[in-house]
């Protein structure tokens, strides 16, 4: 199965801070105070679950959140974090998670999600994600960050990740999509940018325009 950590879920996190310390964790967290009261949260690719324990911290009452993850060994540890919220789990891949759109959000939530993926199908995901955002919604965005000519550590860095996770998950990328020209085709507005590791880890919120339903 492409793009799938069940072979080191166990290992993610503890690997993550030997290369990026805590940069992958705070890229995350520091997009949390967009988070409203009572909104209904959708968390693509959520990993271990960890940001389940940091969003009881940070956030307001009354969150629903809906955390999809392709990876069953990424669930179960998800489900052992100290999470205080409404969470439902879903062990599904996130372009198969509610195609008949039934669910809307107020929030979603995409960490390290996109560089998974091929090129030609990034587009029909991020679609996807979109279609299931409200109007005047939050795109809660973390990522690598992507450069036309990046500094020549992080090409380095960057090939060796994806050769690494090709080899033990299935990982369907090869290089950085840039995914910046879909939120401005598709009428987001930038609220906040922040960069780490070097400007090698992005993250940013982005408004969905359009008319508000408050019904």
């Amino acid at each position: 199965m492409k793009n799938n950590y069940d072979n080191i879920a166990r290992y993610y996190d503890f690997l993550s801070r030997i290369v990026f310390r805590t940069a992958q964790q705070d890229a995350q967290t520091a997009l949390l105070p967009y988070i409203e009261i009572n909104s209904k949260v959708l968390i693509a690719g959520g990993g271990t679950g960890w940001i389940l324990e940091e969003i009881a911290k940070r956030c307001p009452p009354g969150l629903h959140i809906y955390y999809v993850e392709i990876s069953a060994n990424m669930i179960a540890l998800a489900k052992e974090q100290k999470y205080q919220h409404e969470v439902t789990f879903i062990n599904m891949a996130i372009e198969d998670f509610n195609r008949d759109r039934s669910l809307i959000f107020d929030v979603v939530m995409t960490p390290f999600l996109f560089d998974n993926f091929s090129q030609e199908r990034i587009k029909p995901i991020f679609l996807h994600l979109h279609s299931m955002l409200r109007p005047g919604g939050r795109w809660l965005f973390t990522d690598f960050h992507y450069q036309k000519v990046a500094p020549l550590w992080q090409r380095i860095l960057l090939q060796s990740m994806y050769v690494f996770f090709r080899i033990l998950c299935h990982v369907e990328a090869s290089a950085l999509a840039d995914i910046e020209p879909l939120f401005k085709t598709h009428h987001y507005t930038s609220l906040f940018e922040v960069f780490y590791f070097k400007k090698f880890i992005r993250s940013a919120v982005y408004y969905k325009e359009g008319l508000v339903n408050n019904c």
